[in-house]
């Protein structure tokens, strides 16, 4: 019934989007089309329709905006959209001179600065465009409230307004613009650049890159011959996936089953544990980790003293320990690094897991409870039926956001391995890629250490697909609803 009830709130919802986009384009056609002479004139000198209600102010506004538009074009936009299409034709050259015994640069093309300015110069052309639509919209209702016999707001009207009725508008303006420039224009590029050759053999300003299409994908998705980043994404890819599934759940399990036992009566002092936990978040995380991956290395303390208690010697006699060596190769062998990884994890993120899991205990409704105790449901039961399902209704949200934060766990993986792993893999290792690596990990080695972007935009793009599709799919099914009333 639930789901029913979920499914048909749902439906009015997309059409609403669907009628509101529609409605968008069309009331822009109603002002055009019935718009008075200053509407029109207003296509073109955006600040005419005010100044034609005279509104000064509004009209001095309009046309400093569209006048700064037009001379964005004319020094910047125009330029760089002109050369969008190639990237740059002219090469760095130094040209030396016999006459003045110097050298000189000629007037060469930097074909990233060209895709940077581009893309913001397209971007900005997009929000004009809003702009322009939303000056002609407005300009229509005015007209018609002066058809009706009502004055137009002035423009210390509109400012009252954006400190009184729409002051939510002028909170969200900062937030909004660093979510454009902090967000949006850096993936808009690099999703450009992933359709670039921009590599270390085109590398601006020495050099040219230029648009080479899907090639990029292609290499990535289906691999070849001379190429075997096919071949690493598939594998990287599903150790990313099971290692985020293993980091969230064995970090959540751990975490309740800790704030269980703490909160238990059968434990002394629990307020003590509790501390100890909590002080072990206060060390900074890479120090922690770093320090294992020095316990844990191949002449580490730990293999020190597993070699000295015989250790050692009985997972070589079981084949988990190859009798080549004479230590385990807890972050050097792939499947003992991918063990140690995932172990050292829980000790790390388990602490999290139980303040928060804490805190969701102690609220749990104590008429459920009891009524179970009354209908003879045991410990167990009652963990399994309410608890559990309370914890998870609660912490669902948070559940998603460790798996997508998981995902791009770089701290850990990077941490514990590097200059510490070296693949066996040749495959792996002409893509620049290890058998511990994470997309997020592969992705920042390909740029930090090879100077690949081309195929480090790829890969950013898909792990963006991937977080935000897991995402929303994710948060669509748990906040259509359907259980709300249970924990009421």
């Amino acid at each position: 019934m639930a789901k029913a009830q979920a499914k048909k709130q749902a439906e009015p919802q997309k059409t609403s989007f669907f009628r509101g986009f529609v409605n968008y384009f069309k009331d822009l056609g109603t002002a055009l089309s019935k718009g008075n002479m200053g509407v029109l004139i207003s296509t073109i000198f955006m600040g005419a329709g005010y100044l034609f209600n005279r509104q000064i102010i509004h009209g001095l506004l309009v046309f400093v905006v569209e006048i700064a538009f037009i001379l964005m074009m004319i020094m910047f936009g125009g330029p760089a959209l002109s050369k969008f299409g190639t990237l740059g034709t002219v090469q760095r050259e130094q040209i030396f001179d016999p006459l003045t015994m110097q050298s000189t640069v000629n007037d060469y093309d930097n074909s990233f600065m060209i895709l940077l300015t581009s893309v913001a110069v397209i971007f900005a052309i997009f929000c004009f465009i809003l702009f322009w639509i939303s000056n002609i919209k407005n300009l229509y209702r005015i007209q018609l409230e002066k058809e009706r016999g009502l004055k137009p707001k002035s423009f210390l009207g509109d400012l009252r307004d954006m400190v009184g009725s729409k002051f939510h508008l002028t909170l969200l303006s900062l937030p909004v613009l660093g979510i454009i420039l902090m967000n949006i224009l850096p993936i808009l590029i690099l999703i450009a650049i992933a359709f670039t050759n921009y590599d270390q053999n085109h590398m601006p300003p020495d050099a040219l890159f230029t648009w080479v299409g899907f090639a990029n994908f292609a290499k990535l998705f289906t691999g070849g011959i001379t190429s075997n980043f096919g071949y690493a994404f598939r594998k990287i890819l599903g150790w990313t996936f099971l290692w985020a599934v293993l980091a969230t759940f064995t970090t959540f399990i751990g975490g309740v089953l800790l704030a269980r036992l703490i909160n238990s009566r059968l434990v002394v002092a629990p307020k003590l544990w509790r501390t100890l936990f909590i002080v072990s978040i206060a060390v900074p995380q890479f120090v922690t980790l770093l320090l294992v991956r020095n316990f844990f290395a191949d002449t580490g303390i730990v293999n020190s003293i597993c070699s000295s208690w015989g250790i050692t010697a009985f997972l070589q006699k079981i084949g988990l320990v190859s009798s080549s060596i004479s230590y385990i190769p807890f972050l050097t062998s792939p499947g003992w690094a991918k063990f140690m990884i995932v172990m050292i994890n829980i000790w790390v993120g388990v602490p999290y897991q139980m303040l928060i899991s804490t805190g969701v205990l102690m609220n749990i409704p104590t008429d459920q409870i009891e009524a179970a105790k009354i209908d003879g449901a045991n410990s167990f039961q009652i963990f399994m039926h309410i608890t559990m399902p309370y914890i998870l209704f609660i912490q669902g949200p948070a559940l998603i956001t460790d798996f997508v934060k998981n995902i791009n766990n770089f701290n850990v993986i990077y941490l514990l391995t590097q200059d510490v792993y070296v693949t066996t893999d040749q495959a792996l290792a002409n893509a620049h890629g290890k058998e511990v690596d994470l997309l997020v990990t592969w992705l920042f080695r390909l740029t930090n250490e090879y100077y690949d972007y081309k195929m480090a935009s790829v890969i950013g793009i898909i792990v963006f697909v991937i977080c935000a599709a897991f995402t929303i799919i994710s948060f669509t099914k748990m906040m259509s609803g359907g259980r709300e009333e249970v924990y009421q």
